[in-house]
């Protein structure tokens, strides 16, 4: 059976971006769920679908300094599952198939990491940021005065999109510090680049489950 490596496939979708999907050797996957042409042209229509460009967006607080892959992925989850990797700080998000798309994300820094399941209940764009009054306390006792309310845009923490957890305080989001991705910088949300959040925005449905593990 004719395979396609997922390097290859992630190259042609990823706007330019050179990547390659590989296992934690850096061995290449082979992707062989994608060998039947009607299958790669459905995942790369999947793939290659994104959001509207806003003109509030800016490259330099968009991009992501890792891009995404294209993955083999074989673990028992449905397709449109999220699933959060807080020790190696990716989130996957689920084909079927046995293929993910994969993107670094920050996650929470010490004491505020945690774990569990729960269904994306809300999905907005340009979303306004109302800082918990915990974060807001926090933040003054270091001399920094969070707003109690600050409308969605380019200087808003939470990015261009945002996917929110059950009935929690935690979101999966965007950010204006890409520099924060591949770390453990937040204080509990998961933090995309803007070019990745709105990606995995524009293929998520409200009721997703989320699964965020260690």
């Amino acid at each position: 059976m004719k395979t396609i490596l997922a390097a290859l496939i992630a190259t042609s979708f990823l706007a330019g971006a050179t990547t390659s999907a590989k296992a934690a050797d850096d061995a290449p996957i082979t992707v062989a769920s994608l060998d039947s042409a009607a299958a790669k042209t459905s995942s790369l229509q999947i793939l290659s679908k994104g959001g509207a460009k806003s003109k509030a967006a800016r490259r330099d607080i968009s991009q992501s300094p890792i891009p995404r892959e294209l993955v083999a992925f074989n673990e028992a989850a449905a397709p449109g599952t999220i699933i959060v990797d807080n020790s190696e700080r990716r989130l996957y998000h689920v084909l079927g198939g046995g293929v993910a798309v994969k993107y670094a994300v920050s996650v929470g820094r010490s004491g505020f990491l945690w774990t569990g399941t729960n269904t994306v209940s809300r999905k907005a764009e340009w979303p306004t940021w109302t800082p918990p009054e915990k974060m807001r306390a926090r933040e003054a006792k270091k001399g920094k005065i969070l707003p109690a309310s600050m409308k969605g845009g380019i200087d808003n923490p939470l990015g261009a999109r945002a996917m929110y957890l059950g009935s929690t305080i935690y979101r999966i989001h965007g950010t204006n510090q890409p520099s924060s991705i591949g770390k453990a910088m937040s204080s509990g949300c998961i933090r995309m680049a803007n070019e990745d959040v709105e990606h995995l925005y524009a293929s998520v449905e409200i009721g997703a489950t989320v699964i965020v593990r260690d």
